[in-house]
């Protein structure tokens, strides 16, 4: 095993630079040490300056999203042993505006986020005294899927139709949205259809499924697409039948 290991880190600081520059780092390389490990290496011992973004190290709040060698990784479960003898060359995510080095905005997700409305709605809620909305295992096992979605962005770095069409919604929020679909308590999903229903929405999607392989929690956005084109074409099918019977 080597003692050492080469970073290559994009930087792009808007004050000094029209442009993203890359710049290359020896940082020790250690068995169990993973990329994150790498870059907080260098920010702690070599460059103050580098920026990136991270919290909980475990693959569960999703901010550590980089590309590494090409693929939309989580950082903190992107071990350096898996890319030796390296350089390693870690990018900030593909198709978002990039604020600083590896850090990019994410406005225009929770914009498409918040337009599908990825919360329980009701058309009337029950009284209090009635108790809580139950649900059996199986209607907790149709949407758990969906549910795991950790907003890291991966799968939207991954996807060609999202970096050439900037309006598509994007897979995560389409999963998102099938999550409270597909929850028994939820009474929005008409709703979200005629939402994702749009130019913007489902049908630009052509099934290129890399945002799946990507997904470091198992979401299958592709899938979720797909159930989702599925009851759009029955409902606009049903629509042409019985067009009273899809109010």
């Amino acid at each position: 095993m080597p003692s050492t290991v080469a970073l290559t880190v994009a930087r792009y600081r808007p004050e000094q630079e029209s442009e993203p520059t890359f710049q290359t780092y020896e940082v020790p390389f250690r068995k169990d040490w993973v990329v994150l490990d790498a870059l907080n290496h260098i920010k702690d011992n070599l460059d103050g300056s580098l920026s990136f973004r991270w919290s909980c190290r475990m693959g569960v709040c999703g901010s550590c999203g980089m590309k590494v060698n090409g693929t939309p990784k989580l950082t903190c479960a992107a071990f350096l042993s898996d890319h030796l003898p390296g350089p390693v060359r870690v990018e900030p995510l593909d198709y978002f505006p990039v604020v600083r080095d590896l850090v990019v905005d994410l406005t225009d997700f929770m914009r498409k986020l918040k337009k599908v409305k990825p919360w329980i709605i009701r058309k009337e809620e029950r009284p209090l005294g009635d108790g809580e909305y139950r649900q059996t295992p199986d209607q907790l096992d149709a949407y758990t899927q969906f549910s795991m979605c950790i907003n890291c962005m991966l799968c939207y770095s991954a996807c060609p139709i999202y970096g050439l069409e900037s309006s598509f919604v994007g897979p995560a929020v389409i999963a998102l949205a099938q999550r409270y679909n597909m929850d028994s308590r939820d009474q929005g999903a008409a709703e979200r259809l005629e939402i994702l229903s749009g130019h913007d929405g489902i049908w630009q999607c052509t099934f290129v499924g890399e945002c799946t392989k990507v997904c470091p929690k198992n979401v299958d956005p592709a899938g979720a697409i797909q159930q989702y084109k599925l009851t759009g074409a029955v409902h606009w099918f049903k629509s042409l039948l019985l067009p009273w019977g899809t109010r």
